[in-house]
């Protein structure tokens, strides 16, 4: 079943940096400049988002706000978001602050992916940052924990004690400040399996589904993927929240056209054409294949993919150490030969 929803495509950047061979993002300062670039040029091309995922202690992007504003302001329309904030590592009311302080400045543009998040390099990072599970807890309820308060303070609850100093006098509880009118709407929650899709659609959060599901039952990637969706929207249906939620799913696409491409990505076509089942977190997952080589043969693939055609939104992973110029010939040539048959029409 697919959506009524406009059919959307974004770019989803990891923000690679590093002086590995071919490398063009030697530096952070290089990664982020980059990344403001090439969201600039993605928005001229119609491409309807922008999107970081978020990692910390590597050579990646770690803190997505000040980019995310940054890019708000060299641009008009491009949604802008993450996928996805590890939660574990988050204050959740200065997140609520800098999360409307960058809606705003976007105009409401914001489309924040929040999780408990993937393997990372530390090996309890999120107690380096000062957070720890309470008695009882696992580190992804505190994730969790984290993510209610987040989502609560956005919404305008009160979360402080007025103190002497108070502003407005009584006894109310304060709120922080700013407040973005509509945020609370656009919060992901990026789910890998079908369990946490069913949770956050009782939550009231919009389904963020990646490359990989930490289950497998024997079946393709993109049935499977379909199938965590599906369940999804029946069971926001029955929570009946009161608005229509978003679904995302992100693939590998890479067209290639010319011998440039063939040199990065031609080995890529044979040994990533098919799904994959491996082991992430002790969990048995199941990984999606990565579309790449023709144009025409891509479109026709990605046609018939199940969960592209159910999602109103495709992020496509890009290569971001090979630069601006060579991402946005990617994009382009996605967006004229691939992105029409899953039904994307540019932002224009």
């Amino acid at each position: 079943m697919g959506t009524d929803l406009k059919k959307r495509i974004g770019f989803l950047s990891f923000g690679h940096y590093g002086t590995g061979r071919g490398s063009r993002t030697a530096t952070a300062g290089d990664s982020l400049h980059q990344a403001i670039d090439l969201a600039v040029a993605a928005e001229e091309l119609g491409i309807d988002g922008a999107f970081f995922r978020v990692h910390h202690f590597a050579r990646q992007q770690a803190s997505p706000f000040p980019l995310m504003a940054a890019i708000a302001a060299r641009t008009s329309r491009i949604e802008i978001g993450t996928g996805v904030i590890d939660m574990r590592y988050e204050n959740p009311l200065y997140m609520a602050e800098q999360a409307a302080a960058t809606d705003l400045i976007s105009d409401g543009r914001l489309q924040l992916g929040v999780s408990r998040g993937s393997p990372e390099p530390a090996l309890n990072g999120a107690a380096d940052f000062g957070y720890h599970p309470e008695d009882g807890e696992t580190v992804a309820d505190m994730a969790r924990r984290h993510t209610a308060r987040f989502r609560a303070a956005i919404a305008g609850a009160g979360v402080a004690q007025p103190g002497e100093h108070a502003y407005m006098g009584g006894d109310r509880l304060l709120r922080i400040e700013p407040q973005s009118p509509g945020l609370a709407r656009r919060i992901w929650w990026g789910a890998g399996s079908r369990a946490t899709a069913v949770w956050a659609a009782r939550q009231g959060m919009n389904l963020m589904s990646s490359t990989l599901l930490t289950e497998d039952t024997g079946v393709p990637f993109d049935q499977l993927q379909a199938e965590q969706i599906q369940l999804f929207r029946d069971e926001w249906a029955a929570a009946g929240h009161g608005f229509t939620p978003r679904v995302s799913v992100s693939r590998s696409v890479i067209p290639v056209v010319d011998d440039v491409d063939r040199m990065y990505f031609g080995l890529r076509s044979q040994a990533d054409s098919h799904d994959q089942v491996g082991t992430i977190d002790g969990f048995v997952s199941r990984f999606g294949k990565s579309y790449v080589g023709d144009p025409a043969a891509l479109a026709s693939e990605l046609a018939a993919d199940a969960a592209v055609q159910a999602a109103d939104t495709v992020m496509l992973t890009v290569p971001n150490q090979l630069g601006v110029e060579y991402n946005v010939k990617m994009l382009e040539n996605i967006a004229k030969h691939i992105a029409p048959a899953i039904g994307w029409s540019p932002n224009r």
